[in-house]
Formats: C-alpha cells, sequence, structure tokens
C-alpha cells in the first residue's frame, strides 16, 4: 500500500484513506487483523504516532475496532446500519448548516424523498410500525408536551413511517433526510405551528398506510409540506416586519 506524499493533506489522514479504499474495497474483509502498528509504519514509512492517529480516524468511522491482549490488535468491524445511520446524519446536519441550504429546498427534498418509501410503506408495514407512529401521535397531543420533545416525536413519527418501507438501505439514505432536515426545519417553524393541525395530518397518514392506501398517504404527505412551507414564509414575513427600519445614510 502506497500513499501519495505530495499531497497536502495530513499524513495520517491519506494512510486512514489509503486503509479505508482497502476496506471498501474488500482487500480487507470483516474480522481481518490488520498488520501492527509498527508494520504498517514500516509500510508507509511514518512514525508509530503518524499510524496511530490514522487508526484513530478510522475507528472513529466504525470501519475497525481494538481488542488488547496477546490477540488483540485492529481488526475491520462489521459496519452496521445503525452505525452508518449516525454517520450519515452528521454529515448531512454539517452540509446543511456549513451551506445555508434554503429552507424550501431543503422542504422540497425531504418529502420527495419519504413520498419515495410511501408504496413500499404501504405493501410492507408492519403492526409494530403503525403501533410507533399512534404512539408519537399520543404524544404529539399531549397538552404539556414542550417543544423539543415535540420536534423529537416528530422526527421519530417520520423515522417510523420510512422504516416501515421495510428497506434498511432506504432507511439509511433518508437518515439524512428525517434526522438532519427535520431539526433544522422544526427550528424554523416551531413558533407558528399549530400542533393539532399537524397531529391532524399525521393522523391522516396512519390511516392512509393502516389501509395500505400508499396514494392517499402520498396526499397527506403533500398537505403537510405546503402546510409546512407556509409556515415558514409566515415566519419570515414576521421577522421582516420586525425588522427595525434603515436609516438612510
Amino acid at each position: 500500500m502506497k500513499i501519495d506524499r505530495s499531497q497536502p493533506t495530513a499524513l495520517s489522514a491519506r494512510i486512514a484513506k489509503t486503509l479505508r479504499d482497502a476496506i471498501v474495497s474488500g482487500a480487507l474483509v470483516v474480522d481481518q487483523r490488520l498488520p501492527s502498528e509498527a508494520e504498517l509504519a514500516d509500510t508507509f514509512a511514518v512514525s508509530r504516532a503518524t499510524i496511530r492517529e490514522a487508526l484513530k480516524r478510522l475507528a472513529a468511522q466504525s470501519l475497525i475496532r481494538t481488542e488488547r491482549g496477546a490477540l488483540g490488535g485492529a481488526f475491520v468491524r462489521h459496519l452496521s446500519y445503525e452505525d452508518a445511520r449516525a454517520q450519515m446524519v452528521t454529515t448531512s446536519t454539517l452540509l446543511l448548516s456549513m451551506n445555508e441550504v434554503g429552507f424550501n429546498t431543503a422542504c422540497e427534498a425531504r418529502f420527495a424523498l419519504e413520498r419515495a418509501c410511501l408504496p413500499l410503506a404501504a405493501a410492507r408495514r408492519e403492526p409494530a410500525h403503525l403501533a410507533v407512529l399512534q404512539r408519537e401521535i399520543n404524544r404529539q397531543a399531549t397538552p404539556d408536551l414542550d417543544d423539543v420533545a415535540f420536534c423529537a416525536s416528530d422526527v421519530a413519527f417520520h423515522r417510523a413511517l420510512v422504516d416501515g418501507a421495510g428497506n434498511p438501505v432506504l432507511s439509511y439514505q433518508l437518515a439524512g433526510a428525517i434526522e438532519a432536515m427535520q431539526p433544522l426545519m422544526n427550528m424554523v417553524t416551531f413558533t407558528a405551528r399549530s400542533r393539532a393541525e399537524i397531529v391532524a395530518l399525521h393522523s391522516d397518514v396512519l390511516t392512509a398506510l393502516t389501509a395500505r392506501d400508499a396514494t392517499a398517504a402520498a396526499g397527506h404527505l403533500d398537505r403537510l409540506e405546503a402546510y409546512t412551507k407556509d409556515l415558514a414564509e409566515r415566519v419570515r414575513t414576521a421577522r421582516d416586519k420586525a425588522k427595525p427600519p434603515r436609516v438612510a445614510s
């Protein structure tokens, strides 16, 4: 394994990428023990401290695990969908916040992705998924539920809807849409929304999924999207009106 030393990126990052590429390509397989720190240091002609930093990067990505003892070392880890989901949420949250993605753009993407799951969710949803949807609707209808808990319940509702499609790859891919986009959208709209309206729309979605009616469920999501965009526009208008008038220079 070789690294390009002409690149300005830190050596540890380039070594981590080389090892990650070997894992992704299958050159290093699940449960395979990586060479020792000393062997890797010799291979890449760097210090053991640099190797340790590279291994920390891989561990942070859940790609390797370490074990102590005579037979210990660093091993290729089996990456679960739950591990990948957490990374997707973190990456999506950073991407959206750093690039200042517009509210309507995020809203459009989130609902388009969620609607794509509805035919599968209507066909495959299990009683457990319906039970989670009903549980979150009941929580959202609780009068003394605070805003943070309501937002968390809102995310849990839509995550259960997506999980109802019974496809872990879809659940992973939509983690960024549901668990990153939606909290950011809630931050904008929570002051203006009607909880009763959201509970009613969520209840309609649940009724449609219970009946395995994907078309009706999509229609209710369309209404929820329109309502969400309208809330954002109301909030923006109210903020603009509240701004003090500019003083001519």
